[in-house]
């Protein structure tokens, strides 16, 4: 089941993708694909809905994030091994973990603002978890029952704000439009094993990252039970897991950043493509 959000910003309604790709609009039987949608007793209600029952929407409509705003949108750094390699650093001995403004949670394919004076703006394709129930001090055996399904996430980066201006990452991850989220919600039964998916990222047409969530460090199980240690994660909570190798930043022999009119696609293997243009903030 794949589900969605569209319409102007501020104004989304909820939907539901057929199996031709068209949207159902699902307003007649949710509010928003928020945290009561997420939940196990809505999602098992939305999947025995026939899509072709649902009001077709027409045209070519703007989507909005995935899910509704969260409480928290939380990111892991550097959880891929040959990422943690190619950025010079070590391999972390428990995620490293911290939040997105949520001010930067934007549609999949809405423009990506570069904030004034930016020089290092870059790429991050992430798997993207769905909290589906509360989670709090969750052991790793129980981590998935609280997952509701994956999306795409780009992990929109400025660089320079995030390692030389002092102070933690957070400065260089939040700012507006940092976080485009979608196309859809994938319902976890559909994504038989989230360690094993291909991910990757094109600007303007070339490709630049192209990996696979094997190579990531710590794994869905673990990342859901170690956050909730430290956040409560609530329903409709995301979670950004980290990105492979390709980024701007680890380009050799210099580093090379985005500029104004370049476009960003990525894709997650059973996500969906999500695409962004960067415009002057």
């Amino acid at each position: 089941m794949k589900l969605l959000r569209y319409g102007a910003p501020g104004a989304e309604k909820p939907a539901m993708l057929d199996a031709k790709g068209g949207i159902r609009c699902l307003a007649a039987i949710v509010k928003d694909i928020d945290g009561f949608a997420l939940s196990p007793a809505a999602l098992g209600m939305l999947g025995k809905l026939d899509p072709e029952s649902l009001p077709l929407v027409p045209g070519n409509p703007r989507l909005g994030s995935c899910v509704a705003r969260p409480i928290n949108f939380v990111c892991i750094g550097l959880n891929y091994a040959d990422h943690a390699a190619e950025t010079g650093s070590p391999i972390p001995k428990e995620p490293i973990v911290f939040l997105k403004a949520l001010s930067a949670f934007s549609g999949p394919n809405d423009d990506v603002i570069m904030p004034r004076g930016s020089k290092k703006l870059d790429w991050e394709v992430e798997l993207g978890i769905v909290i589906g129930t509360k989670a709090r001090y969750v052991a790793e055996h129980d981590a998935m029952d609280h997952v509701a399904g994956y999306c795409v996430i780009n992990d929109v980066s400025e660089r320079e704000y995030q390692a030389e201006r002092g102070g933690t990452w957070d400065k260089g991850k939040g700012c507006d439009t940092f976080g485009p989220t979608g196309p859809w919600m994938v319902s976890r039964d559909e994504i038989a094993d989230p360690q094993n998916l291909s991910l990757w990222c094109e600007i303007d047409g070339k490709k630049m990252q192209n990996g696979s969530t094997r190579t990531m460090i710590f794994g869905v199980r673990q990342i859901v039970s170690y956050v909730s240690h430290f956040i409560t994660l609530h329903p409709g909570d995301v979670i950004a897991t980290g990105t492979p190798p390709g980024v701007g930043l680890g380009i050799k022999p210099e580093p090379v950043f985005l500029k104004i009119g370049q476009t960003m696609t990525l894709s997650v293997e059973g996500l969906g493509v999500q695409s962004q243009r960067v415009v002057a903030g």
